[in-house]
């Protein structure tokens, strides 16, 4: 199925246009903020009959669930910065050994020749001037053979001295590689933590999930599409799209354009596509299609990405989620963004409004 034909196209315009006219996440496929924690959730069986108990119920539920899917999402984070830390590290290390190689090459040529200048003084005996000038009978001569000396004498003081700079360099190589093997290490242990970090939410989010009658899933999901819409409508009520502007760059359309065909790929934290997505690599994806190298993760992009106001924003800007910076989607006009929401979801139109805004940023900002 084409992904990036006219008919998808139609599908987005519409799907925008009901974000805007209905205040709801046009696909109510997404995460929302949760205060934290709770505790265990009282198994299936209480509240069932929909009363309110199984309201209270399901409402933890979703706390529960909807705050482990945002903490796996933050600790991805963790682990695609370790990542790419380990990433540079390794060329760093592979650097070092390259200058500690060719070091070495020059530091066996420079003793191969104090080698011979020592050779050729020991055949020289060492004599003194006076005596050379003694046996000598042509001064010229004499005085010809001084300058060579004088000249083999500040060869042999340079060569002794490039040899003790380059022995520097070889040492400091060797501190270097020894800092950045250090670092490596620390960075590896950072990604296997998170990654333990991430798989035991995930695994406790869908246990808790797959203890719901099928009924309750249901319910659960109109529950999540309740409070999308009651978000998207109270940031609607702001008057917010009567500031904003409809128009993108050439840049910022091309990375919406990419966004818009990958709508239906599933989520899969740490994955930078083509065929699935956390929420940070379909940004970056997306941006790096439009011709714009921009940070790995949504926190990084939301620290070094230059910062606009919402009341500024324009389709292909970033709109970074959550106090933590933990979720980030494209915003793409009439109130609506693109984003991978979590896991067992898909890439989708949601409402711009619908998870807490921490702020915008502008990848193609000049």
């Amino acid at each position: 199925m084409r992904r990036d034909g006219r008919g998808r196209g139609a599908s987005v315009a519409a799907a925008t246009a009901l974000v805007c006219a209905l205040g709801l996440s046009a696909v109510p496929e997404t995460a929302y903020a949760a205060p934290g924690e709770p505790g265990p959730v009282p198994g299936p069986g209480g509240g069932a009959d929909g009363g309110a108990t199984g309201g209270r119920r399901l409402e933890a539920v979703h706390q529960e669930v909807d705050g482990l899917y945002r903490k796996a999402e933050s600790a991805t984070d963790a682990y695609n910065l370790a990542r790419e830390k380990q990433a540079r590290q390794e060329k760093a290390i592979l650097k070092i050994a390259r200058a500690v190689v060719k070091a070495q090459k020059e530091m066996a040529g420079l003793r191969k020749r104090a080698g011979a200048m020592a050779r050729a003084q020991y055949r020289g005996g060492g004599m003194p001037a006076e005596a050379r000038l003694f046996l000598n009978g042509d001064p010229g001569e004499f005085l010809d053979g001084v300058s060579l000396a004088r000249k083999g004498e500040q060869a042999t003081h340079g060569l002794i001295g490039r040899l003790e700079r380059t022995q520097v360099a070889l040492d400091r190589y060797a501190d270097s590689a020894s800092q950045e093997w250090e670092r490596l290490d620390r960075s590896r242990a950072k990604k296997a933590a998170a990654k333990k970090e991430i798989l035991r939410k995930l695994a406790r989010a869908q246990r808790l999930e797959s203890r719901l009658a099928k009924d309750e899933r249901e319910r659960l999901r109109q529950l999540e599409e309740d409070k999308a819409r009651g978000a998207q409508a109270k940031w609607l009520d702001t008057g917010i799209l009567r500031k904003l502007g409809s128009g993108a760059t050439a840049m910022g359309g091309r990375a919406v354009d990419f966004a818009r065909a990958q709508l239906g790929k599933n989520y899969v934290w740490g994955a930078v596509g083509p065929e699935t997505y956390d929420c940070s690599g379909l940004t970056q994806r997306a941006w790096a299609a439009a011709g714009r190298s921009i940070p790995r993760t949504s926190q990084e992009q939301w620290r070094l990405l230059p910062k606009v106001s919402t009341k500024d924003m324009r389709p292909g800007d970033l709109i970074i989620y959550f106090r933590d910076a933990s979720h980030v989607g494209m915003y793409v006009g009439s109130g609506a963004i693109i984003h991978a929401p979590r896991p067992g979801r898909q890439v989708t139109v949601a409402g711009a409004g619908s998870m807490p805004i921490l702020g915008v940023v502008r990848p193609d900002a000049r």
